[in-house]
């Protein structure tokens, strides 16, 4: 057996290299490049790795380790899971730096190999700078901290441990089900040893992606369902975009047998906008026509949704309906009492839908989401252009981002996570393009924003990558900005400025509480006051053009300024906080004290108390 003599560092590189996938321009790299920020830990062995092969495998290098982590997430998710990223940090602060990210990858099912540095296996220098040391476990280091936001972790303690470490992580990362993040810790001084390494290992390998195929008795089960029902409606989730298929697999289904179509923010994208059978948004920040006829329904078919509370409204939304769950995932299509297929979603409503032959569901049940879906349709070109305050309001924000460009709607990619604007764009976003909806609202991470725009626009580097953004979510994390100036990634950043956190402090008052905290305004200050945040300056600071706009027409003409840049571009608004969409949406569940001296929280509690005999249980 020929062998060749390399580091354990080198040979994780060239493996990685190795990897292939078959995709819609022709076979392309499995993994896009390496993500790093180099410290003690990991520039000797894996710098030294990546190096030698920067002209063939790319390493990029961001501000912070969340950032670039972040990024990485955004990638996997543009390209439906079918490309993604590795990333790698130093020993301490750099790899707890990663646990944020990586639980965003873990709550939204994506792939990401995560490849911290970690302490020195030897333990002769011990403790090194960075180290955790743990009086109870002697094996404990800080890259422990991603156990739990891992779908599979290792830590590598001899180099040749890579033989069987490497296949099972590309295996978990392109697993249907088990897809999510993947850490192999690296010990600083195993990276730097070497070892002899069959050739073969390094074999290009074209990776394949599994579809797996329902069983019989399920389609069946689910037929026998649906041939009862008169009343059924189609939530679509993040495997429908997922499913090589599965948006035409959709949209056959749904026109053949009559069923109208919610959107989860997963599953937004998976039908155009325009489409007569697409009922728009559903639960918490759903439309009128999706949750009314939810309330409504007999059967709710969950395709590729993992059932987020947000798209159940608490569970509350479509308790009376009969679920049925499709999903590749068993722990999810299981979920509430559904009657499940496990199943790849194309896979299964194409077998459904021929174990069904010409059922449709009842005509005058397809005429009202006819009627409610045109209703919303019109409702929504309504909002995105009509004044409801002094300020801009986020309804005709959205409108002027699309009304700058006739390819919006095709072309357009807008990136979102956390705050006002999930519930917003949910609503108002049109899109007849699948993927031109990036919305992270598994984990809805603060400042995911402007590192995911980074990460979609190396995915899609021919689409205009928008990220919309709220002041607070923005200075959470925004110096991802200065990568993609660097790397020449250019994205659009439409900041809407309302002086804090308006989005929970809503929430605060619907729970009766005082507004407290989230505003500036009612925020602890010190003796110079709220601070006056130049977001246009600190745009430019980092590289970027920017430029602040005040009204709606300004925003319009920023917007074709910023699609004809050639690098990132900032636009600073600031809008009414408090005028969001109140269209549409369903009950929540937070939890409401039982004991206030507020009367206000005591009458939220009585609410809440009725709205759970609503639930599911």
């Amino acid at each position: 057996m020929a062998t060749v003599r390399l580091t354990m560092a080198q040979a994780l590189v060239r493996y990685l290299m190795a990897q292939k996938v078959l995709t819609e321009n022709g076979t392309e790299p499995l993994f896009g490049g390496m993500w790093a920020i180099f410290g003690h830990g990991n520039v000797a062995g894996l710098g030294e790795a990546l190096h030698a092969v920067k002209e063939t495998f790319p390493t990029f290098r961001a501000h912070n380790e969340q950032g670039m982590a972040l990024a990485a997430v955004a990638y996997a998710k543009a390209h439906f899971r079918r490309r993604m990223m590795a990333v790698t940090s130093s020993i301490g602060p750099g790899c707890t730096n990663l646990v944020t990210a990586a639980g965003t990858a873990h709550v939204n099912r994506l792939p990401v190999l995560l490849l911290p540095g970690d302490i020195f296996v030897s333990r002769a220098p011990d403790p090194v700078l960075q180290q955790i040391e743990d009086f109870q476990d002697g094996n404990v280091s800080a890259a422990d901290c991603l156990r739990p936001v891992s779908r599979y972790f290792d830590r590598i303690v001899t180099p040749l441990q890579l033989l069987t470490a490497l296949p099972r992580a590309v295996a978990v990362l392109t697993d249907p089900a088990q897809c999510g993040p993947v850490t192999l810790a690296l010990p600083q001084d195993v990276q730097a040893m070497a070892a002899d390494w069959p050739e073969e290992f390094f074999a290009e390998r074209v990776v394949n992606f599994r579809a797996p195929q329902p069983e019989a008795f399920e389609i069946e089960a689910v037929a026998e369902i649906l041939r009862k029902a008169k009343r059924p409606i189609l939530v679509t989730g993040g495997g429908t975009l997922y499913s090589q298929g599965g948006t035409a697999a959709l949209k056959a289904f749904a026109e053949k047998h009559g069923i109208p179509v919610g959107e989860s923010h997963g599953g937004k994208g998976a039908l155009a906008w325009d489409h007569p059978l697409l009922s728009g948004s559903i639960g918490v920040t759903g439309s009128i026509a999706s949750n009314a006829l939810a309330a409504e329904a007999d059967v709710v078919i969950g395709v590729g949704t993992r059932l987020q509370d947000f798209t159940t409204g608490s569970h509350a939304l479509f308790a009376q309906a009969k679920l049925v769950s499709i999903n590749v995932t068993p722990f999810d299509a299981v979920k509430w009492g559904a009657v499940s297929v496990h199943a790849d979603a194309a896979a299964a409503l194409t077998a459904l839908s021929q174990a069904l032959g010409g059922w449709h569901s009842d005509g005058a049940w397809q005429d009202k989401a006819l009627t409610l879906n045109k209703q919303w349709r019109d409702k929504v070109s309504e909002i995105v252009v009509s004044s409801r305050a002094a300020l801009p309001t986020y309804g005709e924000v959205t409108g002027a981002v699309q009304a700058s460009s006739p390819d919006s709607y095709t072309n357009d990619i807008s990136v979102c996570a956390a705050g006002t604007w999930p519930a917003e764009l949910h609503k108002l976003w049109r899109t007849s393009t699948p993927g031109g909806y990036h919305m992270e609202y598994g984990y809805s991470c603060m400042g995911y924003e402007v590192a995911g725009g980074v990460g979609v626009k190396m995915a899609r580097p021919d689409r205009e990558v928008i990220v919309i953004v709220g002041d607070g979510s923005y200075l959470m994390l925004n110096n991802e900005l200065a990568t993609s100036v660097m790397l020449g990634l250019k994205i659009i950043v439409v900041l809407t400025d309302n002086f804090g956190y308006a989005c929970i402090n809503r929430l605060q008052q619907a729970c009766g509480g005082a507004e407290f905290n989230n505003m500036y305004k009612d925020c602890r200050t010190g003796p110079h006051g709220v601070p006056a945040i130049d977001f246009e300056l600190n745009a430019r600071s980092l590289g970027a053009n920017a430029e602040t706009v005040r009204t709606i027409d300004e925003l319009k003409a920023a917007m074709v300024r910023a699609r004809a840049s050639d690098k990132s571009y900032l636009i600073s608004i600031v809008i009414d906080g408090p005028q969001c969409t109140p269209e549409g949406g369903s009950w929540w569940e937070v939890g409401v004290p039982e004991v206030s001296t507020r009367p206000q929280v005591v009458a939220a509690h009585e609410q809440l108390v009725q709205e759970k005999k609503k639930q599911r249980v």
